[in-house]
């Protein structure tokens, strides 16, 4: 199969178009054939090494972790899917060295759930890790209908989909962003604010009384200012500070859940979800589209073209 894979730790440079051999099934796996992968910022990471402490990496890597596509092969105790389902999945595993930026994936089945034909394949690709992260945090906090929910980086990837997923609940959603993005958040049915300096002032004027929780994905210091606008400052999670666990708030690393993930795919054919899709580059130009993850300006998903 074709994949993209790396010899060793590097920048997008380290990125090679190759052909690499075909996954083997394990008993309670599905073969996928890919048909569009989801670039997020914790590929580049994890090429760049930047996660050698915290996981075992196997050389040659094919990063990657997102995937939309449909079942070739059924493992031997795998009797959830058959050959020809179209799936969407989290492949996230225990190691790090065989992932989706290719034409075949071996997936757990504990990693996947059914595609919502609501979705294109590139808006399916996008989904599982930026939508599971973003439902996950947002039961962490144990957000409710009625509630405020402050959520930094609302234009992103990760930002974008919590916004849909908070506003499908009856949460009221105050988005940070630049105002280039404000009428996209407007979109999403979010009350758009600027970033920076001044940020607790602009959400007072809208909250007077301050927000129920607080949703950190980006980092860049804004737990303390979460934190004077939350009326419990326990309500808070993080996916891009460590500190917000000393501050009393949770820290949200994203897990494999099929049930969280057909929780998502629901939404999807209900109409309350969409994903944006910023950029879809195909399997062979993956370095240019990891430059594009690694720049953070995105305003929705960067996937992968892989087949037709």
């Amino acid at each position: 199969m074709k994949a993209i894979s790396v010899n060793s730790y590097g920048g997008p440079s380290v990125l090679e178009y190759t052909d690499q051999p075909d996954p083997k099934v394990g008993p309670d796996s599905v073969l996928i054939r890919v048909r569009a992968a989801g670039v997020n910022p914790v590929d580049w990471k994890i090429v760049g090494g930047y996660l050698d402490a915290m996981m075992y990496a196997h050389f040659p890597l094919i990063p990657g972790w997102d995937v939309a596509g449909v079942v070739e092969a059924v493992g031997v105790d795998a009797a959830e899917y058959a050959v020809g389902d179209e799936v969407i999945g989290y492949v996230r595993k225990d190691e790090v060295q065989h992932g989706t930026y290719a034409e075949l994936v071996a997936a757990p089945v504990r990693t996947l759930a059914r595609k919502p034909a609501a979705l294109s394949w590139q808006q399916a690709a996008g989904l599982p890790l930026a939508g599971l992260t973003a439902y996950q945090a947002i039961e962490r906090v144990g957000t409710k209908r009625g509630e405020t929910a402050l959520v930094h980086a609302a234009a992103g990837g990760v930002g974008s989909l919590a916004v849909q997923i908070a506003v499908a609940r009856g949460v009221r959603v105050i988005g940070t962003a630049s105002e280039r993005n404000h009428d996209f958040l407007r979109s999403l049915g979010a009350e758009p604010v600027t970033y920076g300096d001044g940020l607790a002032e602009r959400v007072r004027a809208l909250a007077p009384e301050g927000v129920d929780v607080a949703l950190d994905f980006v980092g860049n210091g804004v737990l303390d200012v979460s934190q004077e606008l939350l009326k419990d400052r326990g309500r808070l999670a993080s996916i891009a500070d460590g500190e917000v666990q000393q501050k009393g708030g949770h820290m949200v690393w994203v897990r494999p859940d099929t049930a969280d993930l057909t929780a998502l795919a629901d939404l999807a054919e209900a109409g309350k979800l969409t994903v944006p899709v910023e950029a879809a580059f195909p399997l062979a130009e993956a370095a240019e589209a990891v430059k594009r993850s690694m720049s953070g300006r995105s305003r929705g998903k960067i996937v992968l073209e892989v087949s037709s």
